[in-house]
Parts: C-alpha cells; structure tokens; sequence
C-alpha cells in the first residue's frame, strides 16, 4: 500500500510502481469516482485502447425475462 500526500493546491502525485503498473503517462487523463469515503482512479483509455477487453467473458448469464 502506497501513502501520498494532499498538497496545498488537493495535488496528489501517484507512486512510480502503481503508474509503471498501469502505463500512465504524463498528462493522461484519468477518471476521478467517489465510492463511500474512497477515491477510484480510472485511467481513460482511447476507444482502440478498448478493443477487445471483453474477450472471453462469460455471455452464458442468467438473464431478467425482460432483458433477453
């Protein structure tokens, strides 16, 4: 678990192994989601970044009678 800090400015910088582990760059963009009392950040990936992250997912889902 990594500790930043909140800078003057509510600047946080994010620790090098957490942004070499998702492939930030800088001035990418990133989401910002409040969930309860924690902050998620989502890195914003282009659509062609997109292609593909659902293979292989399970499509064989019990489904709600109205959604079929």
């Amino acid at each position: 678990m990594e500790t930043v800090t909140v800078s003057p400015k509510f600047q946080v910088v994010i620790p090098k192994p957490i942004r070499e582990k998702l492939g930030l760059l800088p001035g990418q963009k990133v989401q910002a989601i409040l969930y309860g009392d924690r902050i998620e950040l989502i890195p914003v990936r282009s659509i062609k970044e997109m292609r593909g992250f659902l293979k292989g997912i399970a499509t064989t889902v019990l489904r709600e009678a109205d959604r079929l």
